[in-house]
């Protein structure tokens, strides 16, 4: 299977090298991590800040992630420009995302004002805060604004009535925001391969604006191997990967449809968040978005060990 791969900018920061898509244009610089625990944290000097939250409306101005692995973009403008911490509504959330350019679609922003990201995040925990959170078994639920990018990615391929698959499903956000998009006459899977994870999810999920999609049978959640996808329900329009892989799972490939559309970050220390259209022909058209920090996809026991 032929893979064609967009040209992409060598980058140097800090002595550290990546690749960073032309697209994102200002400040996309990434500090060279001093162990799995910790990296360099730089922040931009205040007249750079405020060019960037003055000039640009895209995905750019992205900050060196406090959170290594934990499903943040590397380089996340908006921890910088607002904590969240204030923010006390889903709505709110949502219009802060919009306000810095990272939400642009507003079909992304009636389902993510719809279901309530306080419903998916451990008790306690600040739930609009742009920032994520670990949920147990090493796992984590993406910032906000991870979630906001994949959904503009995948946005086009969860019409009406296509068929959605969330790969680590997780506390069940993300796949939720599916089921609402591709709706009754469509299906959205999500695949987690820890069971106590999935029995908290089918909770959350009864308790949002998703519970009706559920109790019809056309938004499901299964523990199983992510790796291998969820063929029962295959060929998908849009997969999503909520961890790194080392390379793409062939698996998820093969349940791709001609046409359809995958996002996942690939690779170990250093991951890109990287979209994968398969052409009607069956080749594959590979893009990266931009530098990300994902816990990695393995089995379920490596994964309860630490990795």
């Amino acid at each position: 299977m032929k893979m064609h791969s967009t040209s992409s900018l060598s980058v140097i920061a800090g002595c550290c090298r990546y690749r960073a898509p032309l697209r994102l244009s200002f400040l996309n610089l990434t500090p060279p991590p001093l162990n799995h625990h910790r990296l360099c944290i730089i922040p931009p000097p205040p007249h750079l800040a405020a060019a960037a939250a003055a000039t640009f409306s895209s995905r750019c101005c992205r900050l060196p992630d406090p959170h290594p692995s934990t499903g943040n973009s590397l380089f996340s403008s908006m921890e910088r420009f607002w904590s969240g911490s204030s923010i006390s509504k889903n709505k709110e959330m949502v219009e802060h995302l919009k306000s810095y350019g990272v939400m642009r679609s507003s079909k992304v922003a009636e389902v993510m004002e719809t279901i309530d990201r306080a419903l998916f995040v451990p008790e306690g925990t600040q739930p609009y805060v742009d920032s994520p959170m670990q949920i147990g078994y090493n796992a984590t639920i993406s910032a906000p604004h991870m979630h906001a990018m994949c959904l503009e990615l995948l946005e086009n391929h969860l019409k009406p009535g296509m068929h959605a698959l969330d790969i680590g499903s997780g506390t069940g956000y993300l796949t939720a925001c599916f089921a609402l998009m591709v709706g009754s006459q469509g299906r959205a899977v999500g695949v987690e391969h820890i069971p106590e994870l999935v029995e908290t999810s089918i909770k959350n999920i009864k308790k949002s604006e998703a519970a009706p999609l559920f109790e019809d049978g056309s938004f499901s959640v299964h523990v199983g191997d992510g790796r291998q996808g969820w063929p029962e329900f295959a060929p998908y329009d849009a997969i999503h990967v909520g961890a790194a892989a080392p390379e793409i799972p062939p698996a998820l490939i093969e349940q791709l449809k001609p046409g359809g559309r995958l996002v996942i970050p690939v690779g170990n220390v250093f991951q890109d968040l990287q979209v994968v259209d398969k052409n009607t022909d069956g080749t594959l058209s590979v893009r990266s978005e931009t530098s990300v920090r994902y816990v990695p996809l393995t089995s379920r026991d490596s994964q309860i060990r630490g990795y």
